[in-house]
């Protein structure tokens, strides 16, 4: 099982074009709201059938409106916004009381599913179900468990195409509303963009943040959320465990990196602001992460347990300016992170089962009281101390409102129940984080219009001018970091003939890919003929030989970097390139710092990841069809000496 998540030069801001709200009322009752093909949304009629337990407190909730000075957002299927719909705590805690305890413990937790149907899985995912969780199905998950999330991923199936997942996320909530004092489900999912995406095309895929870094737009970091959120919205999905608010001050990072906006603190703050405004407005929860702070590690807490060192001063100034950000901006949920942070917490727990960070920090000292959502519980960095039956018990105990994704619910959820039960948790306790889990499904509509429109996922999701959008943010991120004797840009009439070489690491979710391909196809629509012969991450010395015959035919070179290292084969690579006098364009694919071992490029790009959006973008760098605009937002360090900066922050280029 994976696991889940995880000096200016031309740069200009231009403030998002006003949408025209839309609304829709549809009332189609589905045939098969799990099948594949059709996004068909139950009717207003069986919705009303199916929730009769609950109709008479909704109705009263709904007229009710919600508190003074809460937030509006959207709250029908269409996405527009509307009057608030968040209904006042009494209400909320009448529904409380009508569980049971085992609904209770069932609603604290956020679960993976096999299977691109609610009812109808393929025969393969019902193997896996029924191996990891002991249920056939996502509808058989809701009975037995009562889960009050869901989580999708590529790799369970959840994702195929957009219409199958509105027919997904329509079929879940008939099935959990169908139950006996059933609830709407929070459904959501990891689309950071960039190298982190489960939603692929053709839903809009956008540079991911640290190119947004680059382009440093408080106005695109905004209309990026804005867009993804709407689309989101459409296939059903209502979280999003995005924007990533870690400082990522590490350039060895293992696990954060391109993911994060940048190493400057007040500046990730402000796209990390810009980007929940975004999502939230179109009534999608965003979620910060990873509370308090995983931009200094050096250690994947997927596979190992890191410790940061920041003192509680270097915390308040790198880590924290991020979060107080997200919350100010009204953050609906924080994720938290699976590290230690000694100065916050000595007890060697990670934050993720630590009082002093969670309910101390978190919630008393920054005054945050949305939900808080764990990181996946599968993950070893909070598996290492303590068993898979005392995680989530702990992580309640420290102020987690919301489980993610546990290697065993049946532990998980039995090792809960157990500990109301013997009294080492208050089932108050419990009311506590269902009542705030509650008051965000309320936020987002989902009580009053749960299911995704049938025609919504054709007026909303990856459309002309959404991925307009996504071509425009991603012309302003693109980074020149070298162009000794004017290498670039490339002329058609002198250089017609190009070689795209370099490493093809396996494409995010959902993009075309390989990268080579993507480069030499976006050169070619540009006019040049450009052919594609991938290298690999460690060419051979067999692969070098024959690049190097391959670019002696050629007019110019355009190599892929990923990831180089001081030992790293692809050096040799451009240097053999570079020595058959041909013009070399390197493009880092991945993380900027690979400029550094690479000191003879006399033309080089940074673009971020290997999306097709950005390395579209950078094609269009590399022909002049666009100025170069992006600067870096970290520093990149000399390899001879990492005490040395070679490029500071704010470096970039332009024609």
């Amino acid at each position: 099982m994976p696991d889940s998540s995880t000096g200016s030069t031309g740069n200009t801001e231009t403030p998002e074009t006003p949408e025209t709200p839309e609304t829709a009322e549809h009332t189609v009752d589905p045939v098969n709201a799990g099948s594949t093909g059709s996004a068909a949304r139950p009717s207003r009629r069986a919705v009303l059938a199916a929730t009769t337990a609950v109709t008479t407190v909704l109705t009263t909730v709904l007229a009710a409106g919600a508190p003074a000075g809460a937030p509006a957002y959207a709250a029908g299927a269409s996405g527009a916004t509307s009057a608030p719909a968040s209904p006042d705590d009494r209400k909320l805690r009448a529904l409380v009381s009508r569980m049971t305890l085992e609904e209770k413990v069932g609603q604290l937790f956020v679960m993976r599913v096999y299977g691109h149907s609610a009812t109808e899985p393929d025969q393969a995912d019902i193997d896996a179900n029924l191996e990891e969780i002991g249920v056939r199905t996502a509808a058989e998950l809701l009975e037995k468990y009562r889960v009050g999330g869901i989580i999708y991923f590529t790799w369970a199936h959840n994702t195929r195409e957009p219409h199958q997942i509105a027919a997904l996320s329509n079929g879940i909530q008939k099935a959990s509303l169908g139950l006996p004092r059933g609830l709407p489900v929070l459904i959501s999912t990891d689309q950071e963009h960039g190298i982190v995406a489960r939603v692929g095309a053709p839903a809009t895929l956008f540079p991911g943040a640290m190119a947004v870094g680059a382009g440093s737009s408080r106005f695109d970091a905004r209309d990026l959320g804005r867009i993804a959120g709407r689309e989101l919205r459409a296939l059903g999905i209502r979280q999003d465990y995005a924007p990533v608010a870690d400082v990522n001050v590490n350039p060895a990072n293992p696990v954060i990196g391109v993911r994060s906006f940048g190493s400057e603190p007040e500046a990730v703050a402000r796209l990390v602001a810009a980007e929940v405004a975004g999502f939230q407005q179109s009534g999608v929860a965003a979620t910060a992460k990873h509370f308090p702070g995983h931009g200094d590690t050096a250690v994947d807490s997927h596979t190992g347990f890191p410790v940061i060192t920041h003192s509680r001063e270097q915390w308040e100034e790198l880590d924290a300016p991020p979060f107080r950000a997200a919350i100010a901006a009204g953050i609906d949920s924080i994720m938290t992170a699976h590290l230690m942070v000694p100065a916050l917490d000595d007890s060697d727990d990670p934050a993720t089962l630590s009082r002093p960070i969670l309910t101390g920090i978190l919630r008393e000292e920054l005054g945050y009281d949305g939900v808080v959502v764990t990181d996946s519980l599968g993950m070893e960095g909070v598996r290492t101390k303590y068993g898979d039956d005392r995680v989530p018990v702990l992580a309640l105990k420290a102020g987690v409102d919301q489980l993610l994704n546990p290697p065993s619910l049946d532990v998980a959820w039995n090792a809960v129940l157990k500990a109301v039960q013997d009294g080492e948790l208050t089932e108050e306790r419990l009311d506590e984080s269902i009542l705030r889990v509650l008051r965000l499904k309320a936020k987002l509509g989902l009580f009053k219009d749960p299911y995704a429109a049938p025609d919504g996922v054709d007026r909303r999701v990856g459309t002309r001018a959404h991925r307009a959008a996504a071509d425009r943010i991603a012309d302003r991120t693109t980074t020149l970091l070298v162009n000794e004797d004017r290498v670039l840009p490339l002329s058609r009439r002198r250089q017609p003939k190009l070689l795209v070489v370099g490493a093809d690491p396996a494409s995010p979710s959902g993009t075309t890919g390989p990268p080579t391909g993507v480069l030499a196809g976006a050169l070619n629509e540009l006019g040049f003929t450009a052919t594609a012969l991938p290298t690999g991450t460690t060419p051979s010395a067999a692969v070098i030989d024959r690049a190097v015959t391959a670019a002696r035919e050629a007019d110019a070179v355009v190599v892929g970097t990923y990831n180089v290292t001081a030992s790293s084969s692809q050096r040799t690579l451009v240097e053999r390139l570079l020595a058959t006098g041909r013009p070399v364009v390197a493009v880092a694919i991945r993380n900027p710092y690979d400029v550094a071992h690479l000191p003879a490029v006399r033309a080089f790009l940074a673009t971020y990841s290997w999306t097709d959006v950005e390395l579209r973008a950078a094609a269009r760098v590399i022909a002049g069809r666009v100025e170069p605009r992006g600067t870096l937002p970290v520093p990149v360090q000399r390899a001879d000496d990492p005490a040395a900066v070679l490029y500071p922050v704010g470096h970039g280029l332009s024609y």
